[in-house]
């Protein structure tokens, strides 16, 4: 049970990574992580929170940063960051990011990883009670077609080189990725105001890979391969629009929202799938690469499919100060959402149309200025992305969360500290179905998922210029219900303890003013690789480090991550053959930036 990932408090989903496949970081002015019920405010999400990424706006000042990163792996990467007003009366402002990247991946590919990066943004001050904003985003990948990763023998992932690969070196994939949107903002007071905003997604990627289908003996490390070749254009529309309003009844404060979206997403998928042309078998022990693309492949027509989700969602919120240290939050969200599948090689389709109504109920009491104590029930509702094999789709996932805790102001408000025990239930999981071969995405629902635990967060400043954030959480998550005899196990890829710790000094005085050192490290216990729990992978402790200068202007760094060199499964799909990616050995990138 995972956390959504929002843009501006857009929805930013495909398959779990974004829908640019891998998230470019450099034209984001923070990164939000909203826990507990976030739903009711920015659609129909799973329980658990969401990380909000905050674009970067313009800015009234002229600013210039040219800056350059480089590292091991070949690692490349100049870009540049300026903004500043348009006219004379500041009244319109522009901002733009651009970078090239170019590095050899961490693993035996022959691909390097190459992407153009561009995102221009635009704001107007129409007048003292309206702005608007539009904004842009353009890139293209290349990279290597990873899906292999590290296949199970036995109980653990195969005891190999974490670099090895079971596809070809050559397998690539492109990714070209397109955003457009707007926000405009009304005020008819200091206390009522509307918000309008758009977003526009295309997202275009296509893959090759000679991948691990199945194995035919594992103890020998014998696995079957097969072409597969998959194009996945997307596009999606999402349009928002919500009244916020604060207005008092007697001596009770109310900060009232009320709105509606609308989001649509249509998307298609081209497949071929070999599985006809005879190929040595892969012994991941002892590898041989080199076999070529049959030609065949290519004129082989592709399996088509297409799919469309369409959400309406009304919600309203109030936030009610009963007293001065007493508050209240209850929110009610209405979705409903149409589903549609279509296999055209097949001519076979199905469709369904579902609603449901979401609460959400919070309480914050402080009895001191410096504590508060908290507690908050959501439920949640979306469309599940998941078809079964005989081309239904499965119905949509509802969750339940319940939350507990405690937040404290510690050493004058420069530390902060939380507390808090939660228990979330998922009903109608869609996981990977597991007979699925490489490039198939069925799907089979798992009754109801258990995610319940204690997790503490400690962010701040100990001392000046001593700045630290640290992260433990303990997650007891369970199958807790189903009918494919997983009951009672675990729930794959979630571990029991999780430990992050970052800790950073910068001198602030003297000679040396501006030099910073920082230490860190992050745990991660065992965890299943399946939800039939039938193979472990293990713990790992990363050690990652920092020096870093910036005097006037100009600034400059060294960041090491995984110091050690520690090999580790960073994630997986839940299958024993493909996905189990390996985590970056040692990486060290170095960067340089100066402003004008």
């Amino acid at each position: 049970i995972s956390a959504s990932i929002l843009r501006d408090g857009f929805r930013q989903s495909n398959g779990g990574t974004g829908y640019s496949g891998f998230q470019e970081l450099a034209n984001f002015e923070q990164i939000e992580v909203l826990k507990g019920p976030a739903a009711i405010l920015a659609g129909a999400l799973e329980p658990g929170g969401a990380i909000n990424l905050v674009t970067e706006e313009p800015s009234s000042k002229p600013f210039y940063e040219l800056a350059l990163r480089a590292g091991n792996r070949n690692l490349i990467e100049p870009s540049i960051d300026i903004s500043g007003p348009l006219t004379e009366e500041g009244n319109l402002l522009y901002r733009l990011n651009a970078l090239y990247r170019n590095e050899n991946y961490h693993r035996d590919f022959d691909v390097p990883v190459e992407r153009f990066f561009v995102a221009p943004v635009i704001s107007w001050a129409i007048n003292d009670r309206a702005d608007l904003l539009f904004e842009s985003e353009y890139s293209n990948e290349t990279r290597p077609t990873d899906f292999g990763g590290i296949p199970a023998v036995g109980d653990r992932v195969a005891d190999v080189p974490f670099e090895r690969i079971t596809g070809e070196p050559d397998d690539d994939a492109r990714n070209e990725f397109l955003r457009l949107g707007y926000q405009f903002e009304y005020r008819f007071s200091d206390d009522w105001k509307i918000r309008n905003n758009f977003r526009y997604i295309d997202f275009d990627n296509e893959f090759v890979s000679n991948v691990v289908a199945m194995a035919v003996n594992e103890d020998a490390g014998d696995f079957f391969r097969a072409w597969v070749q998959n194009a996945q254009p997307t596009e999606s529309y999402e349009l928002q629009t919500n009244v916020v309003g604060e207005f008092n009844t007697g001596s009770i404060e109310h900060t009232l929202l009320a709105g509606i979206d609308l989001y649509r997403q249509v998307g298609q998928n081209f497949q071929r799938i070999d599985f006809t042309t005879p190929q040595p078998l892969f012994n991941i022990f002892e590898p041989v690469y080199g076999v070529s693309r049959p030609d065949s492949f290519q004129e082989d027509p592709p399996i088509v499919s297409e799919s469309r989700t369409e959400n309406v969602g009304i919600y309203i919120q109030d936030q009610v100060a009963l007293l001065d240290n007493l508050f209240l939050l209850a929110g009610l969200r209405y979705d409903t959402i149409s589903s549609e599948r279509e296999r055209f090689d097949l001519n076979t389709a199905s469709s369904r149309s579902d609603d449901a109504f979401t609460p959400r109920l919070g309480v914050v009491y402080q009895p001191i200025d410096e504590v508060s104590l908290y507690t908050s029930y959501s439920t949640s509702f979306s469309a599940n992305s998941g078809t079964a094999r005989d081309g239904e789709i499965l119905e949509p996932e509802r969750g339940e969360q319940f939350e507990l805790g405690v937040r404290a102001e510690l050493l004058g408000e420069r530390l902060f500290a939380n507390l808090a025990l939660f228990n979330i239930t998922k009903q109608n999981v869609a996981t990977r179905d597991p007979d699925s071969l490489p490039g198939e995405d069925f799907s089979i629902a798992t009754g109801e998922q258990r995610s319940q635990g204690v997790e503490l967060d400690i962010i701040g400043e100990v001392l000046p210029g001593w700045d630290i954030v640290a992260n433990y959480a303990y997650t007891d998550a369970d199958i807790t219900k189903d009918n494919n005899g997983q009951e009672g196990n675990r729930l794959f890829g979630v571990p029991e303890h999780n430990f992050n710790l970052w800790s950073n000094y910068e001198i602030q005085t003297g000679d040396f003013a501006g030099l910073g050192f920082g230490l860190g490290g992050n745990y991660v216990s065992d965890r299943f690789g399946d939800n039939d729990n039938s193979f472990t992978l293990e713990d790992y402790f990363l050690t990652n480090a920092a020096v870093s200068y910036q005097r006037d202007n100009w600034q400059a760094a060294l960041n090491f991550r995984n110091l050690f060199d520690v090999d580790y499964i960073d994630s997986s799909e839940g299958a024993r053959t493909i996905e189990n990616r390996p985590g970056e050995g040692f990486t060290i990138v170095g960067s340089f930036s100066i402003e004008f």
